[in-house]
């Protein structure tokens, strides 16, 4: 069974960090593109970053460029966000996807993608 779950969500004060893990299984993790997505109250999912298996090249939106780092341990099958500078505007759920035999062009453009996980909650207070 494919599973794709989130950890590390939380509340944070404004400023603060959190790191999110991204935890894989039931495939193998050696050709994969995986995003990270967000979606607050009343507003459109959105993709902040992704990851691609195939020569590491990652993606992040302007809304968390050099806030944001992701980054892979395919020992582990799992995928971080580290989060840094927060703002109150990052508050929402945040999701984790993977697509695989992808890249991060179709995953972040499309949000098509092979498994969704279940979402973690980030409150960033002001």
């Amino acid at each position: 069974e494919v599973q794709v779950v989130e950890s590390g969500g939380g509340l944070v004060q404004a400023g603060g960090s959190l790191r999110l893990s991204c935890a894989a299984s039931g495939f193998t993790f050696d050709d994969y593109a995986i995003g990270w997505f967000r979606q607050a109250p009343g507003k459109e999912r959105e993709g902040i970053s992704c990851i691609s298996s195939r020569d590491g090249s990652t993606y992040y939106a302007d809304s968390v460029k050099g806030r944001f780092t992701i980054s892979s341990d395919n020992a582990k099958n799992t995928v971080y966000l580290q989060m840094n500078s927060l703002k109150p505007e990052d508050t929402a759920v945040y999701f984790c996807a993977a697509d695989l035999r992808s890249t991060c062009t179709v995953v972040i453009r499309t949000h098509s993608v092979d498994f969704w996980g279940q979402g973690t909650q980030v409150t960033v207070s002001s």
